[in-house]
C-alpha cells in the first residue's frame, strides 16, 4: 500500500504546489519545494480529502518532508498507533516497547 500511498502524495503535493511532474521526490524535503505553512495545510486538506481520513493536527506538524508525510499516512490508513508521532510534535519523549 505504501507505494500507491507515496505515488498519490507526490501527485497531490505536485498539484497544489503547481510543480512540473517529476519535481517531487521521496526524499524532498518541504522547505525545498518552497512549501510554507499555509501550503502546508492545503496540502493537508488535499490528503484527507483523498484518503478520506482526519489527519491529527500534531502528526501533521511532525511532517517535514515528502517521506515523512507518506510514512505518517500509511499508519494513519493501516490503524497503527501514531502516538510516537504526536509526543514527538509536542516536543516529549515517545514511549517506548513497540
Amino acid at each position: 500500500m505504501e507505494n500507491n500511498v507515496a505515488d498519490k502524495v507526490i501527485e497531490i503535493i505536485t498539484r497544489e504546489q503547481h510543480l512540473q511532474p517529476g519535481a517531487v521526490k521521496l526524499d524532498s524535503t518541504f522547505a525545498e519545494l518552497g512549501i510554507d505553512s499555509l501550503d502546508a495545510v492545503n496540502i493537508l486538506f488535499a490528503l484527507e480529502s483523498e484518503f478520506k481520513i482526519d489527519i491529527p493536527d500534531a502528526v501533521a506538524q511532525n511532517m517535514k518532508s515528502v517521506r515523512q508525510a507518506v510514512d505518517s499516512l500509511s499508519r494513519v490508513l493501516e490503524g497503527k498507533d501514531v502516538s510516537d508521532l504526536v509526543a514527538l510534535a509536542k516536543g516529549e519523549t515517545p514511549a517506548t516497547g513497540r
